[in-house]
């Protein structure tokens, strides 16, 4: 058992005080790919300026924020207009949407679950636009189909988002979600008939549901409203849930509230219960930084609510019990984490004992499995398993099959049958089983690409960032590819939320590279690839230092010779889009194209979408707090662009149906970058009617816009794909 803390995400002018100087003048753009400015959508300014502790800073376009206004859709409607004809007429895009197509086209699994003897587990066909539950009585048995989400609208938008089995395996607990949005319905069906019970709960995101060890309810968190809330931006308190138990039979109305957060809006619970029934176990989350557990002990035996880990100087997950004894991840007193084991009947810290000391690597997840712990851990950003008793005897090291990335591992306490998966950027996602009695691994599922990628190659290397820090990066290039200052290449980032880049298999990356491109992944501050200290330094205050590190990467690729300006692209989603956002306008010179996808664009108002949205404050900071707010405006993208600069061909793209990070970031930045923009390079705004933040999204519709992205990039870099890509090295076979 594991009780994970994290949520969403991860989840854009006038301004009175100067900001920093701009790198670049009005023509110093790294590349010019048309001829004359396109005729842009005519967008409204309003007068809005906001005080922000003495500081005037003018929103003109505050009126995008609500989303259901006519001049909202009308914006959408007009900006698409432009970009979709546009996109559609650009010589390389059906070249490749093919290829992307055809290199989707592979089975994906997902980890299997086994309750009550029978194993359950996702599985895509690979043209199906959504995976399907599948549930098998043995390893060797492909199973049958539980369900099909694909069969519920033709054009595949609605997502089978979560499912959990009944502990004895009759009946799934499952999560669809319509149309991109992060809001869920749990529906319940009978694994032996497939139909489904009467029983829905709704008004949920974000949190998974736990069973009663007896299978006859589920503990899930709520959210307080009766029904969803508007898209018009307001920020209300439908953003903090309280913990429900619901009998099955019940109407959802009846359902008895077990745990809620008292005098702190902010926080939200999420409920496990222990694999031998005997806890409830709440972890409130509120931010990235630190979280609280609460106990419940449902045979009484303990105060009804027991605080056990109250102090928020930490982050803290129960891994999995044996009795009164707690095995739990921390980053209390080691910021790149340890296991602990605490009994509850004494919980004070004094009573803590050391089960897995802190090590050099960072600890990225921890199990606990057939009685022994296994520890995922990060080293220099690629994945290494470890096996150790509950003693903290190292047992020995799994074996993996490269230096990529192992995701979460699925097994129970008592069981040493485990499964976990396993990519890098040459191998989709794999499925390994791992005896954990015998410290054996072997692979369970893996996929078919139908291709040859032995032409490729992934080379991992270390630069200075601009402060002196040393920063890694994973470079996927052909291996004849000349270091000739040339290469088309596209650079991606992230830089947040104590979330690692890890080595891990993108079809799209890989058409990129049949186009003759090179691929590079900076592993950037803000991250967990080196641990909490890794993740501070790229926070709050200190958030420039991400952009420096992305900037410095850039500068790495053309000071080695790998490509030059005019051939450099730029790529990150949600607060990689920040990322993008943000230093396309410091640096505009520096790129030949930017792409920043779902990004959180106005820092200094993201909170005010709702409490959700508050919680990234451990890493972005809040424009309340004077010192936050004077770094905030220094990169907010929104905030930043300048009249007459001549910014790089740039792509936004984002969709109506993002609830997460909502889209009025993306249009307030796209307005703004149209207004300022000082050349004839295009500024297009790509908005999806039906996806959200990106969970759930069809395949079909993954395929349309990466190939939109592609090639926008492609004609901004001057790349002739289907000339180049005949001599790739990832023909079919």
């Amino acid at each position: 058992m594991r009780i994970h803390i994290l949520a969403c995400v991860l989840v854009p002018a006038m301004l009175s005080a100067a900001a920093p100087a701009m790198a670049a003048s009005a023509t110093a753009s790294a590349a010019t790919t048309t001829t004359s400015a396109l005729a842009y959508p005519q967008v409204p300014r309003g007068t809005v300026v906001d005080d922000y502790h003495g500081t005037r800073v003018a929103d003109p376009y505050r009126a995008l924020e609500a989303l259901d206004s006519d001049a909202t859709r009308q914006f959408v409607a007009s900006q698409n207009a432009l970009s979709r004809p546009w996109l559609e007429g650009l010589p390389q895009r059906e070249w490749i949407r093919t290829r992307l197509t055809q290199l989707w086209n592979y089975t994906r699994i997902g980890l299997p679950v086994r309750e009550g003897g029978r194993y359950f587990f996702l599985r895509s066909d690979g043209d199906q636009s959504q995976s399907v539950l599948r549930v098998a009585d043995s390893l060797g048995d492909p199973g049958k189909v539980l369900l099909d989400p694909n069969v519920a609208r033709s054009d595949g938008t609605v997502a089978l988002t979560r499912f959990v089995p009944s502990p004895d395996g009759q009946i799934v607990a499952y999560a669809l979600s319509d149309g991109g949005t992060d809001w869920e319905v749990w529906r319940f069906r009978r694994v032996a008939t497939g139909r489904d019970l009467p029983d829905q709960l709704r008004h949920t995101k974000f949190w998974q549901l736990s069973w009663a060890r007896n299978g006859g309810g589920v503990y899930y968190s709520r959210y307080r409203h009766s029904s969803l809330p508007s898209r018009v931006n307001k920020g209300d308190d439908h953003s903090q849930p309280a913990v429900y138990f619901h009998r099955l039979g019940d109407p959802q109305l009846r359902d008895r509230r077990v745990f809620r957060v008292a005098g702190n809006r902010s926080r939200a619970p999420a409920a496990q219960v222990t694999e031998d029934g005997r806890y409830l176990v709440v972890s409130l989350f509120d931010g990235y930084e630190a979280n609280g557990i609460s106990l419940i002990d449902l045979r009484r035996r303990l105060p009804r609510e027991q605080p056990l880990f109250s102090a928020w100087d930490g982050r803290y997950s129960v891994i999995g019990t044996a009795g009164d004894t707690f095995y739990v991840q921390t980053t209390q007193g080691a910021p790149r984490g340890r296991v602990i084991a605490v009994d509850v009947r004494a919980p004070q810290p004094a009573n803590w004992r050391t089960v897995i000391a802190e090590t050099p690597m960072a600890l990225a997840g921890a199990s606990y499995v057939g009685g022994r712990i296994i520890a995922n851990y990060i080293s220099d950003a690629h994945s290494v398993l470890r096996l150790h008793e509950t003693t903290g005897q190292l047992v020995g090291e799994a074996p993996l099959p490269g230096l990529g990335t192992v995701g979460g591992v699925s097994g129970s306490g008592d069981d040493p049958e485990a499964f976990f998966s396993y990519t890098d950027y040459m191998r989709p996602l794999q499925v390994e089983r791992y005896d954990v009695a015998a410290n054996k691994a072997g692979t369970w599922q893996q996929a078919d690409l139908g291709v040859d990628t032995s032409a490729y190659i992934t080379e991992q290397v270390f630069y200075s960032s601009r402060d002196g820090t040393r920063v890694p990066m994973f470079i996927t290039h052909r291996r004849d590819a000349p270091r000739d200052g040339r290469q088309p290449t596209l650079l991606y980032g992230y830089g947040g939320f104590n979330s690692s880049a890890t080595p891990g298999f993108r079809a799209q990356m890989l058409v990129w590279l049949d186009m003759g491109g090179v691929f590079a992944e900076a592993n950037l501050r803000g991250g967990g690839e080196y641990g909490e200290a890794w993740h501070l330094a790229g926070t709050r205050t200190s958030k420039q230092n991400v952009f420096d590190d992305f900037i410095a990467a850039a500068e790495y690729l053309i000071r080695e010779r790998w490509t030059r300006p005019g051939r450099l692209a730029i790529q990150g989603r949600s607060n990689g889009g920040l990322l993008v956002g943000a230093v396309l306008t410091q640096r505009p010179e520096l790129f030949g194209a930017a792409l920043p996808v779902v990004g959180v664009h106005d820092i200094l108002r993201y909170q005010t979408a709702s409490a959700n949205a508050r919680q990234w404050s451990t890493d972005f900071g809040l424009s309340e707090n004077a010192a936050e707010f004077a770094a905030q405006i220094r990169y907010s993208p929104v905030h930043n662009t300048k009249r007459g600069v001549c910014y790089p061909p740039t792509l936004i793209t984002t969709a109506e149906q993002d609830d997460r990070v909502v889209p009025w970031h993306s249009f307030k930045f796209a307005a703004a970058l149209q207004h300022d923009q000082g050349c004839a390079n295009p500024v297009l705004i790509r908005i999806e009617t039906r996806a959200g933040h990106g969970a759930g999204k069809p395949v079909w519709m993954q395929i349309d816009d990466f190939a939109d992205q592609w090639a926008f990039a492609s004609q901004a870099l001057g790349m002739t794909v289907p000339a180049v890509t005949q001599a790739a090295g990832s023909a079919s076979r």
